[in-house]
Parts: C-alpha cells; structure tokens; sequence
C-alpha cells in the first residue's frame, strides 16, 4: 500500500492551471476546435469528456475491496467520524455558504452542492499513504465512500438543492450517477476479478493498478483541456464569477478541515488514524462533480466551470494538509 508522489504528481495543482490555460487558448484562437468537440456528444453527454471521466473513475473503483469493509467493527470511530464529515458536514456546510454568497447564481449553488456532497474515493490513497497515515483505514473507507456514492449522491444532491429552490433534472442525475460511478465500479470489479484470476495478484496490483493509475491522470488533465477549449468563452468573459465562487469553496475547506481536525483531538485519535480521517473528511470527488455538473447544464456552463475551481483549489489544499498534519504530529498535536 505504500505509494509516494513523484515530481508529476506533487506539482500536478501546477499541471492543472496549465491545462486551464492551454484549453482557454483553444477556445479563444481555435474556436473552430471547440464547436468540432462540443459536436460529439449523445444526449446531454460529451464522448471525449466521458471517455476521460470513466478512465479517471475506472483506476479509482480498483480500491474496492468488500473484504476490507468487514474490519469496519474492529475500529469504527475514525471511519463513523470520517463517514459523518462527508456525508453530514460537508454537504450542509457547502449547501449554508452557496446560499449566502452566491444568491441568484443558480448554477454556481449547484456547483458547491455538488462538490460538497461527493466524498473522495481516488486521490486521499495517494495523499494518505504521503502523510505515512493508517492506508487500511484509507482503503475500508474510500471503499464505503465508493458504495455509498452510489446510494446517497443523488438524494443528497436533490435534497439540498430542493431547500434552496432550485429545480434540477432528477433523470440526467440519476444517469450521471448509472453512467459514471455505475458502470467504471462494474468495470472494476470484474476485470479486478478476472486479471487476478488470470494474472495473479502481483501483477495485477504491482503493474495493472500503476499503469491506468497514469492513465487516469492524464485522463484528468486532457478533461480540463477539453473542458476549458468548450467552456473559455464564459470563463474569459465572467472571470468574476470564478472568484466568486472561490470564497464559498475556500471557506468550506476551512471549515470542514477545522471540524475534522478538532474532532480527531477530542475523540483522542493517533496520528495514523487522525490525518486519514482529516484527509478523506476534507476532500471531494472532483470528477463526479465535473461530470454531473456537465450532464446537467452541458459543457458551457457556469456550473462545469464551478466545478472545476473546486478542482483547482483541492488539490493544493490537500497537498498542504499532508504538510500540517505531519506539522500538527510533529508539536504533540495527536498522539502516536
């Protein structure tokens, strides 16, 4: 389980403004390439943005390990604390500050919502085996995170948004939740069966795993790419409504992690279990977010765009949690 961030990994907050870049150039001196993209699409979805969210998903669903769910008794709060942030905390935190300071800004809610109510499933591996955390822990917990998604995504989404009053298409999240946690989390557990069967474990986790695990990165980074090439006519002309949905976002990170921080304290966690809990407490799952947010608004919306700052803000946060955590470790914070 051990795993540590090489150079592309640790700066890949770096690759992702770059990437934002390079699409907002397309957009603005190819704009032939952009409409050439946004025609490829069934429905409300993009091919090229669903073939990368499902090779982003895919190595991600590999975790799932039903096995490792039933240690769940052998040590529940850090994982009952851990589930209670993401499904509790984080939603009601992100649904209060979108209301407050994105009032008549319906898509940009959306976006907060969205993102506060997906917990992590793929980058907290990498992120808890850096700060040396319980990675037990991070695969029974990323593994609940995958099941529950599944089940409480949609109705957590639906309620939040039905308190502020705003009306979305039910059908299209539903089938963002079949199409892109279904069907990568079906993909996984049968090639993960067959690979092993055939190939051995070994091979399977030693090279199978790192292989699309790269894959998945870049995957993630020619998203933004396509993302920004479809969406940088709205970015370059409201700027301002990126900002404006940075402060809701930064105050929720803030927030969340100050919860999770001081609840890992007064229920007297070790580190291993405390940064894990911090870790996974604070994060979202970005790509679930994007994609949502671009079935249900399409791939020129303020609501992708959203999204997408919630993606660029997490990943440097996350980066900075490992380096406080250890900090916090370091000053007696949590006990070992």
């Amino acid at each position: 389980m051990e795993k540590s961030l090489g150079i592309f990994e640790k700066y890949l907050w770096l690759w992702v403004f770059l990437c934002m870049l390079v699409g907002v150039a397309f957009s603005v001196y190819l704009p032939g390439f952009s409409g050439w993209l946004n025609n490829w699409k069934i429905g409300n979805v993009s091919i090229p943005i669903g073939i990368c969210l499902f090779l982003m998903m895919y190595p991600a669903l590999l975790n799932f390990q039903m096995n490792e769910v039933k240690n769940l008794l052998k040590a529940p709060k850090p994982i009952l604390l851990t589930l209670f942030s993401n499904w509790i905390v984080a939603p009601i935190v992100a649904s209060s500050l979108a209301y407050y300071f994105l009032e008549g800004k319906n898509q940009l809610i959306v976006a907060l919502i969205l993102l506060g109510s997906s917990p992590c499933t793929a980058m907290v591996i990498v992120w808890g085996s850096m700060a040396k955390g319980n990675q037990e822990q991070n695969v029974i917990t990323t593994s609940i995170n995958t099941i529950t998604i599944m089940f409480l995504y949609a109705p957590v989404v639906i309620l939040l948004t039905g308190v502020q009053g705003i009306i979305i298409d039910r059908y299209e999240l539903f089938i963002s939740v079949v199409v892109f946690i279904g069907f990568p989390m079906i993909a996984g557990f049968l090639s993960k069966k067959i690979l092993i069967k055939s190939k051995g474990f070994d091979w399977f986790e030693n090279t199978y795993r790192r292989i699309v695990g790269k894959i998945a990165i870049v995957a993630l980074l020619i998203t933004l790419i396509v993302l920004f090439a479809l969406n940088g006519e709205v970015l370059v002309d409201n700027p301002q409504e990126m900002l404006l949905v940075s402060v809701p976002l930064l105050i929720g990170f803030i927030l969340v992690v100050a919860f999770n921080i001081l609840a890992t304290k007064l229920l007297k966690l070790r580190y291993k279990e405390a940064v894990i809990t911090v870790l996974i407490g604070s994060s979202s799952h970005f790509e679930i977010a994007i994609a949502t947010a671009i079935s249900l608004y399409g791939l020129g919306s303020q609501a992708a765009l959203g999204t997408t700052m919630g993606l660029f803000w997490e990943v440097p946060i996350m980066l900075g949690l490992v380096y406080l955590g250890k900090y916090l470790h370091r000053k007696g914070f949590w006990r070992d």
